[in-house]
């Protein structure tokens, strides 16, 4: 008891107000007779909204916020933690002296790689300026040692950089100059790591090859999207989405810049006449400058007098047929500046790609796939482009077997005449009897 009283004292005394403590003004709104101004009231109304640094941002709605302004995270989440909690040092100058020696070394054997570059650009020079017309076939000879040079130089380029942790770097955080030839080099290796196994996937899969080309090997980027909407290779798109037109993102690897040819086929029409399929080209653009800087590529943005062939027409299957295959195909242009008015006489309906390739010479560089089925916006959409068909619907004819069919026997035989159709009629009712009867108890054991 006593200790208790003691518990009791010393609670009572942290719990007493102690007058001589000092005292903590708090401040009080007076009441007004007035109503609060304009600007008062928006102040107090207004929220903050916090701003958000693409180079420290961790948080999964910070990534959000920053996207939807259109600004892009630099790197991983992991590296820009590590940034956030690091002291900002450069990164070249990071205090690690196997780090430093590391970057010495590879200074070193940059410096040999920038001679041999040198070496390899007089000896170009050399043969540019020399006379090849008193050999046979001098020029031809002249142009395949030339351009064997300049593969060799190119290559050089990038052994001079490829061990560079700064240029890994800048490739890793998106900042990559796609104009120098180890960035190229970079994002077309890590293009084939696994998106390019993807579309070569898909288009043997999906059987584009070998029904519009016999053989296609991709060999630039090519990406799509309705809107925000992004298309994955063989996806199924809504036939509300792909009403509107998509925009390319077409990445090439190699230097210069070209003309590229844009068609979209769809390879699943259903030809009623003979009993099979043929394609449409759904649309067509020519005469599109293309370069590794330059790679978007919106449907809308085609000139009408030199550049857009077909119009785009909304990707539709109609009720009762399987699905379509949409095949997007980036062809470059061969021969240089293509005339429109002799590319619009090919129709729509029948286009193929095996004949329209040689003729106009073009080369397909990269394809995308999507694929459509009739949905329950299919009818809208073909009553707002003009198609007509919404309402017609395909279905599988029944083939009939060539082998005659058998008399009846046995029980059927004996009593196939009409005094027994009350008894038939009791027989077939009692088999169904004994087929439900014998189901419901397979389901119930299962």
């Amino acid at each position: 008891m006593t200790t208790c009283r003691r518990a009791a004292r010393s609670l009572a005394e942290c719990l007493r107000i102690n007058h001589h403590s000092k005292t903590y003004s708090i401040p009080i709104r007076a009441f007004a007779s007035s109503a609060c101004s304009n600007e008062v009231a928006q102040a107090a109304t207004e929220t903050v909204t916090p701003t958000f640094d693409p180079n420290t941002v961790t948080s999964i709605k910070g990534e959000r916020t920053l996207m939807k302004t259109g600004v892009l995270p630099v790197g991983s989440r992991r590296r820009r933690a590590a940034v956030k909690t690091s002291d900002n040092i450069p990164f070249e100058l990071l205090p690690y002296q196997c780090f430093q020696e590391a970057r010495k070394v590879l200074m070193e054997d940059r410096q040999e790689k920038l001679e041999l570059i040198k070496k390899e650009r007089l000896r170009i020079s050399n043969l540019l300026a020399a006379d090849y017309s008193n050999k046979p076939n001098g020029e031809q000879l002249k142009h395949a040692r030339l351009a064997g040079m300049r593969q060799h130089l190119e290559y050089l380029k990038i052994q001079a950089d490829i061990n560079d942790p700064l240029i890994k770097k800048r490739f890793e955080d998106g900042e990559s100059d796609m104009t120098k030839p180890i960035y190229r080099y970079l994002a077309d290796r890590k293009w084939r790591a696994h998106q390019h196994k993807l579309i070569v996937q898909r288009i043997d899969q999906l059987g584009i090859v070998p029904d519009l080309l016999p053989q296609f090997e991709p060999t630039a980027e090519v990406r799509m999207a309705f809107g925000k909407r992004v298309v994955h290779p063989g996806e199924f798109i809504d036939s509300r989405v792909s009403e509107m037109m998509p925009r390319l993102n077409v990445q090439v690897f190699d230097k210069g810049e070209r003309l590229i040819t844009v068609i979209v086929f769809d390879s699943d029409v259903p030809d009623l006449n003979n009993d099979g399929f043929t394609s449409r080209i759904h649309y067509m653009a020519s005469n599109i400058p293309m370069s590794p800087t330059d790679t978007s590529l919106p449907f809308s943005h085609a000139s009408k007098e030199d550049q857009l062939v077909h119009s785009w027409i909304p990707p539709f299957a109609q009720k009762g047929s399987p699905y379509h295959r949409y095949s997007v195909w980036v062809l470059q242009q061969e021969s240089g500046k293509l005339n429109v008015e002799e590319l619009r006489q090919l129709k729509r309906e029948g286009g193929n790609l095996r004949w329209i390739q040689p003729k106009f010479k073009l080369d397909p560089i990269g394809v995308h796939v999507f694929r459509s089925i009739w949905d329950e916006g299919t009818a809208g959409v073909m009553e707002r482009a003009g198609v007509d068909g919404a309402d017609v619907e395909f279905k599988r004819k029944k083939i009939e077997a060539l082998k005659p069919k058998q008399k009846a026997r046995g029980w059927e035989a004996r009593h196939a005449g009409p005094k027994y159709a009350s008894l038939r009629k009791g027989r077939d009712a009692h088999l169904k009897r004994v087929v439900k009867k014998h189901t419901r108890g397979r389901k119930g054991g299962h």
